[in-house]
């Protein structure tokens, strides 16, 4: 479409907190996690909360749990985390509380990533685990898991360090991690202790080191506040074909580390209003995107985001502190330059990041690798960039199903 943007997009609540409070709610039960989104990676989590013995009730976008899952379960159990790298890690964790055996599986895709550091950690504790390689599928049970002080690498996935975190309080002693290595997507940590809070368990955090109390979860009422991630891309929207996008409660939003998506496009030029719980984004047509240079280690999710503002931005951007998302759905380095190439993009790749000069685009077919954050981001840059087509556009269900509609102005394929 030619012009300026003028729309309210309501976004769907936040995955990450949502997985969160569906793992704790199922083991305090009696709890109502309101404002749950649809995406496949929450109905992995919902199926499996069940099949672990949880009492799972769902109207709307409200889940009701009546009673926790059954940690003395002596059966078998299989969980298909799908394509869902968070609710995979999640449950291995959680699973690994249960008496009986769980193997938690997924698709081919997702059998690709690692969880070595993970699996270490819980048999270091005592739990059993077999597994293909470091990789799902993973059979786990309780074994003799026990709590205390353990080291864990924090340069791969903050999803490890939050998986045993959310399961300490049932650990004799509850637990210390030692995080080892320099720290990414470190806001996540603190959100999971954030989740915890609200369910009765306050844990200690620091960069370096995470205090877990022995304790069980209270039963609660969670009310998920809507995605950062997902407001990455209306927001973008605006940015680069100008005009003015409001999405609804995104303030709620600001303790979730990529609510610094707002900044970081007040700093490339665009004005923010925030009005009630309402974010309001503005770009004028007459003020040109600036290029910046952004390290993204705590807000790796908004890289493919930022990676198309930066198309449009005049300079050169360079993004630094990403080189753990190769390790994504997809290589979020390797895989985006090489579709961005594809319209024309002149980007480069760095040991640990990305550089990529603004300039004029052209149309092309562009690959989405099984990602539902490179096909978000693909289709706010189609609406600026004349000819661009998105196979498997589709993938976006992870996290977003409505995504397409949501946007009104975004042609996929």
């Amino acid at each position: 479409m030619d012009g300026p943007v003028d729309l309210s997009v309501t976004v769907p609540g936040s995955k990450s907190l949502a997985n969160r409070a569906l793992v704790i709610g199922g083991l305090s039960g009696h709890c109502e996690i309101d404002n749950v989104p649809d995406g496949d990676d929450c109905v992995a989590m919902v199926d499996s909360i069940g099949l672990l013995g949880g009492q799972v009730s769902q109207v709307g976008s409200t889940v009701r749990i009546g009673a926790p899952i059954d940690l003395a379960r002596s059966g078998p159990a299989v969980l298909d985390a799908r394509i869902a790298g968070t609710t995979s890690r999640f449950l291995v964790g959680l699973a690994s509380l249960v008496v009986g055996q769980t193997t938690i599986t997924g698709e081919e895709a997702l059998r690709r990533r690692p969880l070595g550091d993970l699996l270490e950690a819980l048999a270091s504790q005592g739990a059993r685990v077999t597994s293909d390689g470091g990789r799902l599928p993973v059979t786990v049970s309780r074994g003799s898991l026990h709590g205390g002080k353990i080291s864990i690498p924090g340069d791969v996935s903050s999803q490890f360090i939050s998986a045993m975190m959310m399961i300490g309080p049932y650990l004799e002693g509850g637990l210390t991690l030692d995080v080892l290595g320099d720290p990414v997507s470190s806001s996540y940590v603190a959100l999971t202790a954030s989740v915890m809070g609200e369910f009765g368990v306050e844990s200690q955090v620091t960069p370096s080191r995470v205090v877990v109390p022995a304790g069980v979860y209270q039963a609660s009422r969670y009310v998920v506040a809507p995605d950062a991630s997902s407001a990455s891309y209306p927001l973008a929207l605006a940015a680069i074909r100008g005009g003015t996008i409001r999405i609804p409660g995104l303030l709620r939003a600001r303790d979730q580390g990529d609510y610094r998506i707002v900044e970081m496009l007040e700093r490339s030029g665009c004005l923010v209003k925030v009005e009630g719980n309402d974010v309001v984004l503005t770009r004028e047509e007459s003020t040109a995107l600036r290029a910046i240079d952004v390290d993204m280690r705590d807000c790796s999710d908004l890289v493919p985001t930022w990676a198309i503002v930066a198309t449009q931005s005049v300079g050169t951007t360079r993004i630094s502190g990403i080189g753990f998302i190769r390790n994504k759905e997809s290589d979020r380095i390797g895989d985006l330059a090489r579709e961005l190439r594809v319209l024309g993009a002149e980007i480069r790749e760095t040991d640990d990041g990305l550089e990529i000069d603004g300039g004029q685009l052209h149309g092309g077919a562009l690959a989405t690798h099984h990602d539902h954050r490179l096909a978000m981001a693909f289709g706010a840059l189609g609406s600026v960039v004349e000819g661009v087509r998105i196979d498997d556009a589709g993938v976006v269900s992870k996290s977003w199903p409505s995504f397409w509609d949501a946007m009104g102005i975004v042609t996929s394929s």
